[in-house]
């Protein structure tokens, strides 16, 4: 032990290093700020400073989202894992292992149905720490799930998407959750039930080809990155510079694209509005 090591712990107003939380500060990845951790979390995940959403996961996302005491999780669908036996420097299955092990979650999609402000409503989570919430067979299981409860409950499914796009691992597989999840989307439509998008940061490739951009009102985060392909592949495609700006939210706002930048505060009580003039059955007092 070196002697500065001694005289900082001998001081007593010096707290010693180790009873010091490793999340007292987090340094925000936008404007590269310290915040005090209890106000990044009391904030939401969102920067007091410069209003930089960060990613969030889906039990906080759930518990931001739903009436306190509300909500009860879905069991996620059990689905054949590694199909193709797919191997590239790691086995398919350790990289499973691996998310599963980091975020306690069985894969990237993660159900959950409760009230929204006394409105019924099942919510779909995509946890880009899981494998980059890329979609294949569990994900397109897991949105089936969420708008089968839906129709069972005779309420909207609300989905926030986030995701780098289909599986790789999985191959041509993972591409067919694109039409089984446009098929649910339907079925939902047909039952007169909306279906609402919530687009968070990063929300590219297959999934927004797909369930993304498909609902009945189109929210998005501030400067939430969508897109289908990325911004230097189509620069090198078109051999253009593109504008300032695009493939964030607030762009595609501009452009008519989505409906809506809400900030994640308001979230919840523009959700219940919203919900209350599409579907005013969902209303538990109704």
């Amino acid at each position: 032990m070196s002697w500065i090591t001694r005289v900082r712990n001998a001081l007593p107003f010096i707290a010693p290093k180790s009873e010091v939380p490793e999340n007292l500060w987090h340094k925000c990845p936008s404007c590269t700020q310290m915040v005090f951790g209890r106000e990044w979390e009391d904030n939401l995940s969102v920067c007091p400073k410069c209003g930089h959403h960060g990613r969030i996961g889906p039990r906080e996302r759930f518990a931001q989202i739903f009436d306190e005491g509300s909500f009860r999780t879905l069991a996620t669908p059990t689905v054949r894992e590694d199909p193709l036996k797919f191997r590239d420097s790691k086995k398919y299955t350790d990289r499973i292992k691996a998310a599963r092990t980091s975020t306690s979650e069985r894969d990237a999609l993660i159900n959950a149905a409760g009230t929204i402000e006394g409105h019924k409503a099942v919510v779909g989570v995509q946890d880009f720490a899981f494998m980059g919430g890329s979609m294949g067979l569990a994900v397109g299981a897991a949105f089936v799930q969420g708008a089968d409860e839906a129709l069972q409950r005779n309420c909207p499914y609300i989905i926030f998407t986030a995701a780098g796009g289909a599986r790789m691992q999985e191959g041509i597989l993972s591409l067919m959750q694109m039409p089984r999840s446009t098929v649910a989307i339907q079925r939902l439509r047909a039952a007169g039930l909306p279906y609402i998008v919530v687009l968070t940061d990063p929300t590219t490739g297959g999934v927004t080809a797909s369930y993304a951009m498909l609902g009945d009102i189109q929210i998005s985060e501030p400067n939430a990155l969508i897109g289908f392909a990325g911004q230097r592949v189509i620069e090198n495609t078109i051999r253009e510079k593109l504008p300032e700006g695009f493939q964030r939210a607030e762009y595609l706002l501009a452009h008519g694209m989505i409906d809506m930048v809400v900030e994640r505060g308001n979230l919840r009580s523009t959700l219940a509005q919203v919900i209350g003039y599409l579907a005013p059955q969902a209303s538990t007092a109704a």
